[in-house]
C-alpha cells in the first residue's frame, strides 16, 4: 500500500465499530501523531461476546472524552476528519459517526466515510514514535503489487487482491466463522473466559501442535475460501471426552494444536492465493495477525521462498482509529468527500471490494 500525498496532511480519525473505542491524529504519510483509546472487555466478560448495547453505551461515555484528551494538547492543524461508518455493530458506529460529523461540520472540515475492513489493510504502514529508526523505516518500505492480503480478525477472514492503490477484489472468505472468532470460542471452551484468543497463543507457549489432531475445513477443496465452524465443533467434542483435570493437564498441547490447525490452513490459502492472482508479496493483517505462531511461521515460509511480507506493528493489529485515519486520509486526498448525511451500515458496500467469479 502507498500512504497518500496530497494537501490533506493531518486527519483527526474516528473508531466505533464493535466495542474498541479509538480516536488518533494520523499523518499522511502513515506516522500516527497520537492515539487514545478505551475498551471494557470485563463488561462483556460475564456474556461471553460482545453485547452490542453495552458496546454502543461505552462509546457514549467514552468517545467525547477521548476527543478533548486528544486535542487538548494537540498544536496540529486538522485538515479533515475520518471515520468508520461500515461494517459493524449499528448501534456503535452511529456513535463515532455523530460525533465525527459534529467535529467536521463545526470546524468546516470536510469529512470522509471510511470501510472498516480497507483500514485494515493500511494498518501495516503506520509508524509512531515509539519505534525505532530501523523499525519505522520497516513500516515505510512499500510492498510490490499486485499484493495479496490476508484480513483475519473476529469478525471478519478474508483473502483480498490489491492490484494498485485503492483497488480490491475478493479472492476467498469464510463460508461460516471467521478465525478470530474460532480462538474466542475455543478459549471459553478452555476456560479462560472473553476474549479468549489472546490466552489461548499464551498457553499453547511450550506445547506439542501435532499431539491432538483439529480438521482442517477445505483445505484440500481448490479454493480460497476458508470455514472454521467444523473446527469449533470438533474442538467441543473432544473436550467433552476429558475431564477438568485432563483439561488442564493437556492445556498447552491442546492450545497448541488448534492454534496450528487454524494457521495451517490459513496458509495454505493464502500460497494457494498467490498462486491464483500472480502476487508478488503479501499483507497479514487484522487482530489475529497478532498471533505468535502465526507470525512466526508465515515469516519462515516467507524467508524460505524469498517473499516480501508485511506485518502491522502489534499494537496496530486490533482495531483501532489510526488505521482508519490513513485510509481516510488516502481518500482526501484522492479527491473523495462525504455529504453530512452519510449513514452507517452494518455492511460493506457492493462497491467497495469486488469478487472472483468463482467466490460464493
Amino acid at each position: 500500500m502507498t500512504p497518500s500525498v496530497g494537501s490533506f496532511r493531518h486527519v483527526l480519525a474516528i473508531e466505533t465499530s464493535c466495542d474498541d473505542t479509538s480516536v488518533a491524529i494520523v499523518r499522511n504519510d502513515g506516522f500516527v501523531c497520537d492515539q487514545k483509546s478505551a475498551t471494557k472487555d470485563m463488561d462483556h466478560a460475564p456474556f461471553g461476546g460482545i453485547v452490542p448495547e453495552i458496546a454502543s453505551r461505552n462509546h457514549s461515555l467514552f468517545l467525547l472524552s477521548l476527543v478533548d484528551q486528544l486535542m487538548k494538547n494537540s498544536q496540529i492543524v486538522i485538515d479533515g476528519v475520518a471515520v468508520t461508518n461500515r461494517p459493524g455493530l449499528v448501534g456503535s458506529l452511529i456513535v463515532g459517526l455523530m460525533v465525527a460529523k459534529t467535529f467536521a461540520f463545526s470546524k468546516n472540515l470536510p469529512f470522509v466515510g471510511v470501510n472498516h475492513l480497507e483500514g485494515h489493510l493500511f494498518a501495516a504502514d503506520l509508524f509512531d514514535s515509539q519505534m525505532s529508526e530501523e523499525e519505522a523505516q520497516l513500516q515505510r518500505s512499500q510492498l510490490r503489487f499486485p499484493i495479496l492480503a490476508l484480513a483475519v480478525s473476529g469478525g471478519h477472514s478474508i483473502i483480498y487482491e490489491i492490484s494498485k492503490h485503492g483497488r480490491y477484489r475478493v479472492v476467498g472468505q469464510t463460508v461460516d466463522d471467521a478465525a478470530g472468532e474460532a480462538f474466542d470460542k475455543f478459549g471459553k471452551m478452555m476456560g479462560f473466559g472473553f476474549p479468549g484468543g489472546v490466552r489461548v497463543d499464551r498457553a499453547s507457549l511450550g506445547g506439542d501442535k501435532n499431539k491432538f489432531y483439529f480438521p482442517r475445513g477445505l483445505i484440500n477443496e481448490d479454493t480460497c475460501n476458508l470455514s472454521f465452524s467444523g473446527l469449533k465443533s470438533a474442538a467441543d467434542r473432544l473436550l467433552s471426552t476429558f475431564k477438568p483435570e485432563e483439561i488442564l493437564l493437556n492445556e498447552k498441547d491442546l492450545c497448541a494444536s488448534f492454534q496450528w490447525a487454524i494457521v495451517e490452513v490459513l496458509l495454505s490459502k493464502v500460497k494457494m492465493g498467490i498462486s491464483k492472482v500472480g502476487a508478488k508479496s503479501l499483507l497479514v493483517t487484522g487482530g489475529v495477525s497478532a498471533n505468535s505462531l502465526l507470525r512466526r511461521t508465515f515469516l519462515d515460509w516467507a524467508k524460505a521462498n524469498g517473499f516480501e511480507i508485511k506485518f502491522p506493528p502489534l499494537r496496530y493489529c486490533t482495531d483501532n482509529a489510526a488505521m482508519i485515519g490513513l485510509a481516510g486520509i488516502s481518500k482526501l486526498n484522492q479527491g473523495f468527500q462525504d455529504r453530512f448525511d452519510l449513514p452507517c451500515s452494518p455492511n460493506s458496500y457492493q462497491e467497495d471490494f469486488g469478487l472472483f467469479n468463482e467466490f460464493k
